[in-house]
C-alpha cells in the first residue's frame, strides 16, 4: 500500500514515518506538511529517498491535499494546530487548520477512492469530569477550540465514511510524552523534564489532583501504524488510545519527574485553573491487539538521558 501522512514532520509523525517505511506491506509513504510547526530535521529517523516523498503544502488548501493524496491507499491525518490551551487565542486559525483542513482531507479521500483514513483525535475531547472510567461512549465536553475541532472532525469522519465507503478510525490519543525527533516541550511531562534538567521548579496549576492519561509518543506512533496497515484489526470507528495504568494526577507526574531526573522543587499555584481533568478507560483498544510498551518512568528517564547526552 501507499500511505499519505499529513503533518508528518510533527511530533508523532517523526516517530511514525520510520515504522511505516519498515513495514513490509508499505511500498511508499508521502508526507504532506506546511513546515509551519514541523521541520525537515524531524525526519532524521526516516530515510528520504527510500520510498519516502515529501510535499510541502497546507491542508487548508484543497489543491495541496488532493495532489499529495493521488496514488494513496491509506491516509493518516495528523496535521493540526496543537497545544490545546493555547488555541483559545488562535480560535479562527485552529478551526481553519483542524476542522476545515480535515474537511479537505475527507473530500479528497472520497474523490480519490482512498480505502482507509486514520484520524488523530484526542482524549482532550472529554473535558473536565469527575468520572474515573471514561470510555468511548462517554459524552464529550470540549473546553477549548482544539477539542472542539476534534469533536466536529470526528462527526464529519463518521458521516463521510458512511457515504463514501472508506474505512475510518479516530484515535483519541492520551497526552503524548517522551523523545522523538519532533519532540514538543509544551506537553506537561516533557516540560517538567526540561525544567528539572535546568534546575527550575516544576509548576503545577491548581492542587495537582486533576487526572490525565499519558502515552509515550513511540507507542502512539505504533498505534497509528497498526490502524493504517491493518484496518481489519480496528473495526470500531473510535478508540481511546493509551493504557489504564497510564492515568496519572498531575501532582504524581511532578513527583515522578523529581524522583527520576533530580530533586527539584514543586510549586503549586492554587489560584491558577488546572485545565481539563479526565481519567480514561482503554479497554476497547486492547481488543485490537495493541498495547503500550513504554512506562512513564522509562520515558522520563529516556528523555532526560537523550537531552543530557552529547549527540555526535
Amino acid at each position: 500500500m501507499h500511505v499519505l501522512v499529513t503533518g508528518g514532520c510533527g511530533y508523532i509523525g517523526s516517530a511514525l514515518l520510520p515504522l511505516l517505511q519498515d513495514d513490509p506491506d508499505v511500498e511508499g509513504v508521502t508526507v504532506l506538511d506546511s513546515l509551519a510547526n514541523g521541520s525537515p530535521r524531524n525526519l532524521l529517523e526516516a530515510e528520504l529517498g527510500d520510498g519516502l516523498a515529501f510535499r510541502r503544502g497546507d491542508v487548508r488548501e484543497y489543491g495541496d491535499v488532493e495532489s499529495a493524496m493521488r496514488g494513496a491507499d491509506t491516509v493518516v491525518h495528523l496535521a493540526a494546530i496543537t497545544g490545546a490551551s493555547s488555541t483559545h487565542d488562535r480560535r479562527e486559525e485552529t478551526f481553519a487548520v483542524n476542522r476545515d483542513g480535515t474537511t479537505n482531507v475527507l473530500t479528497a479521500a472520497a474523490k480519490l477512492d482512498v480505502e482507509n483514513v486514520v484520524f488523530a483525535s484526542s482524549c482532550n475531547n472529554y473535558g473536565r469530569t469527575t468520572e474515573t472510567n471514561i470510555d468511548e461512549e462517554t459524552a464529550m465536553d470540549p473546553l477549548n477550540p482544539y477539542a472542539e475541532t476534534k469533536v466536529e472532525s470526528e462527526r464529519e469522519l463518521a458521516e463521510r465514511a458512511e457515504t463514501s465507503g472508506f474505512d475510518a478510525t479516530a484515535l483519541r490519543m492520551a497526552t503524548n510524552f517522551g523523545y522523538a525527533p519532533g519532540v514538543r516541550f509544551n506537553l506537561v511531562v516533557n516540560l517538567f523534564v526540561f525544567r528539572a534538567l535546568t534546575d527550575r521548579p516544576l509548576t503545577v496549576y491548581g492542587d495537582g489532583t486533576n487526572w490525565r492519561p499519558f502515552i509515550h509518543v513511540r507507542d502512539a506512533a505504533r498505534a497509528f501504524k497498526h490502524a493504517a496497515v491493518s484496518p481489519g484489526d480496528w473495526p470500531r470507528q473510535v478508540y481511546n488510545v493509551g493504557s489504564n495504568e497510564g492515568n496519572y494526577r498531575i501532582s504524581e507526574i511532578a513527583e515522578v519527574v523529581s524522583e527520576e531526573v533530580g530533586d527539584v522543587d514543586i510549586t503549586y499555584l492554587e489560584d491558577e485553573h488546572p485545565g481539563p481533568s479526565y481519567h480514561v478507560n482503554f479497554d476497547r483498544v486492547a481488543e485490537t491487539g495493541f498495547e503500550t510498551e513504554w512506562t512513564l518512568r522509562d520515558g522520563v528517564r529516556d528523555l532526560a538521558a537523550t537531552l543530557t547526552e552529547r549527540q555526535r
